[in-house]
Formats: C-alpha cells, sequence, structure tokens
C-alpha cells in the first residue's frame, strides 16, 4: 500500500516507550508526524531524534505530534533516549515506537516485503 495525497493515514497498535498506543486515538484531531530511523545509537539518527525533542514545542504549538520509529526493540529505544539526552542536550519526550516485526514499517510501505 503507497500512501497518496489526501488519503487517510492507516490505523495501527504499537508498542511505544510511552506505552500501547492505537494510532488514531493517540493522535486524535491534532496533525502527526510519524518519522523513522533505521537504527537506534547511529550518529546520524541520534542528531536527527534530538533536532526533533528541540523542535517539539514548535510543534506542539501547532497541535502536531511526533512519533518515531524503528525495527528496534522499545527497550533499546529507552536506552538510546537516555544517551541522546546525555550527548546532545535534548530530551526526547515523544514516544518512539518498537517495531520489530516491522509491522508499521510494512503497512506504511517503508521497507519491502521481503
Amino acid at each position: 500500500m503507497s500512501l497518496r495525497i489526501n488519503a487517510d493515514a492507516p490505523n495501527f497498535t504499537a508498542e511505544t516507550t510511552q506505552g500501547n498506543i492505537d494510532f488514531y486515538q493517540w493522535n486524535g484531531s491534532d496533525y502527526a508526524i510519524l518519522f523513522s530511523h533505521p537504527k537506534d545509537f547511529t550518529p546520524v539518527c541520534t542528531t536527527e531524534l534530538s533536532y526533533m525533542a528541540r523542535l517539539q514545542p514548535e510543534f506542539d504549538k501547532r497541535n502536531t505530534k511526533i512519533l518515531g520509529l524503528s525495527v528496534d526493540p522499545v527497550t533499546n529505544h529507552s536506552k538510546w533516549a537516555k544517551d541522546i539526552e546525555e550527548t546532545q542536550g535534548a530530551a526526547v519526550n515523544y514516544p518512539m515506537i518498537g517495531d520489530p516485526e516491522l509491522k508499521v514499517a510494512k503497512l506504511y510501505d517503508m521497507l519491502p516485503e521481503a
């Protein structure tokens, strides 16, 4: 499935660093940014997540929620969030999805089926 302009984003349930979520329920009537990173504890991804953490107050002003996605498990994300705060000086306060079975990544056509 590919997403097209004006299409509804598919709903999903997932485990995150802030507990289990149902995407539609979590998002409500706000806007959402779902972004992915390939691997926890990698240099570029670390700076990207810290940058999003710094921008979060601006997104909040615009009723826009941030949601990260990685194929690593949530237990890694929690450790990585502490590392990001220590090394980058930005606390990751938005949820990060653990998607080791690739359910959300494939639902959003982010990865090949194989």
